[in-house]
């Protein structure tokens, strides 16, 4: 490669680089809260937090504030339920858009390595 190419090269945003640069505030908080909601570590501070609701509810003498059948627990998951539904298929739509858009770049990176195939051939087959 020349030094020209390489600058070239340099001076390119490849397609992930591309993608991020033209999210929206909104759109990266919606990636962030869908990562954040996928992880194990949401789905163990939630159990936990469950768990302890329950727990504390069961066992209050005085003061049920969410007595059986947790009724304001299960508003709680529904509230959050109708929230991370919309959120988590925004961001799977993004990722539907980026993986469209790596798959053009690969065609192209393809197309371009095959050209440059034909023609190393073509002088290999010169000499």
């Amino acid at each position: 490669m020349s030094d020209e190419q390489i600058q070239n090269v340099n001076q390119k945003q490849n397609w992930h680089q591309k993608h991020q640069s033209n999210m929206t505030f909104g759109q990266k908080i919606a990636d962030n809260l869908a990562n954040g909601m996928g992880s194990w570590t949401f789905i163990i501070i939630q159990t936990i937090l469950v768990v302890l609701w329950m727990t504390f509810n069961l066992i209050a003498y005085i003061n049920h504030w969410d007595p059986y059948p947790f009724i304001l627990l299960n508003l709680l998951f529904s509230t959050q339920a109708a929230y991370a539904a919309p959120i988590i298929m925004m961001s799977q739509n993004r990722q539907n858009e980026r993986d469209r858009l790596q798959a053009q770049e690969d065609f192209l990176t393809n197309v371009n390595a095959k050209k440059e195939i034909e023609e190393l051939q073509k002088i290999l087959g010169q000499d």
